[in-house]
């Protein structure tokens, strides 16, 4: 096995493209997401403020929203048809609309109809932006009412309000450094090692070369260096970027480290195992390389991680139950983000062994019987 492996690790060494699929484009893949979500959570996001009312109540919600370092006022009209101008040009992400008679309706206790509306189909930034516009509105208005309005109006009373404590857990701060790329690392990174196995099993039966690699005694064997040999590349590259992101970066794992770094482990290897089955099963790069798109390719969205699987369709749920990262997404979660008993986390891990036997044995049988078809 051991010369299995160092067999592999000469191939890369003879063949600069392979190599650079390994070296290259790992680091280059960590270096891009790293920057892209090194900020944390955009901010200063353009809207526009439509004062129909002119009224104190109207500057104040101007105010409040030019604090909230989520947004950016770009704009003061009192034109819907401006506002939405700019939205359509997306020079805006969203506006709030204080319609002439606000501040009157509001110190008569009845609906200001302030309104807000927003671009929904950037799904992140219109959420992040409504929320900011919703609270930023809300303050305002209750400063407004509190400290403009009923201060001057009702004589001082020491009077106990209700107070509602609202604890987002894990990640209050909504950042995408740690919602986000702890899973598209993985996900993008698992194809481009899927695509290497892929390359290289393929390219036993291009160069006629699969007798070199293995012979009928020592197919586990041949098997497993050639698989574990792409194995060890990617985990170590995960490795070296869960280095960055917990020691410099400070998202400090909350669970188990050793239950997350084999998770790891068994998750690439689940992989290599599945394209090396592909290729033998079909022998043919290009079926393979179309499969392990669709396989590989919808991971990120099927896993349950950006996407909600709740009443999704019987397919999707099928589909997210027949794919490995669905299992290891819950496993990082639980143990990087919760810091869940570890009893919890030893399902998906489970899950994860499970699906490297049962491909490792489909692969095996592929494997042998192009062996012995060769030998016919």
């Amino acid at each position: 096995m051991f010369r299995g492996i160092l067999r592999e690790f000469r191939y890369l060494m003879q063949h600069k493209w392979d190599l650079c699929m390994v070296t290259l484009a790992p680091a280059l893949v960590i270096l891009l997401f790293t920057n892209m979500f090194a900020q944390g959570k955009p901010d200063h996001l353009p809207i526009a403020i439509i004062d129909q009312d002119q009224s104190s109540l109207s500057r104040n919600i101007t105010h409040f929203a030019q604090l909230n370092h989520t947004l950016k006022v770009a704009t003061i009209t009192p034109s819907m048809d401006d506002a939405e101008k700019l939205l359509n040009q997306t020079q805006i992400w969203g506006y709030i609309h204080i319609p002439a008679g606000a501040e009157q309706r509001l110190v008569q206790a009845k609906d200001a109809e302030v309104s807000i509306a927003y671009n929904q189909s950037y799904f992140s930034v219109g959420n992040s932006i409504s929320s900011a516009m919703l609270l930023s509105t809300l303050q305002a208005m209750a400063d407004f009412s509190g400290h403009q309005y009923l201060e001057n109006t009702i004589p001082y009373l020491d009077a106990p309000t209700p107070n509602v404590k609202i604890s987002p857990l894990y990640n209050p701060g909504l950042n995408y450094e740690f919602y986000l790329e702890p899973y598209m690392i993985p996900a993008i990174l698992h194809l481009l090692l899927c695509c290497c196995v892929a390359f290289s099993v393929g390219q036993e039966f291009n160069y006629g070369t699969v007798n070199q690699w293995v012979n009928p005694s020592s197919v586990f064997q041949a098997l497993i260096a050639k698989n574990l040999s792409y194995v060890f590349i990617f985990t170590a590259w995960t490795w070296a970027w869960m280095l960055w992101l917990v020691v410099f970066r400070g998202w400090f794992v909350q669970g188990s480290l050793l239950l997350i770094l084999l998770g790891q482990l068994f998750f690439y290897t689940a992989y290599a195992f599945i394209s090396s089955t592909v290729v033998l099963a079909t022998r043919d790069l290009t079926k393979s390389f179309g499969f392990i798109a669709v396989y590989g390719g919808s991971s990120l969205s099927f896993a349950g991680v950006t996407l909600p699987l709740n009443n999704a369709p019987m397919f999707t749920k099928f589909w997210a139950n027949i794919i490995p990262y669905t299992p290891y997404a819950k496993l990082q979660t639980e143990q990087w983000v919760i810091g869940s008993p570890i009893s919890i986390s030893i399902t998906p891990l489970v899950t994860l062994i499970i699906y490297c036997l049962f491909y490792f044995v489909l692969a095996s049988f592929f494997l042998r019987k192009v062996l012995k078809e060769q030998v016919i």
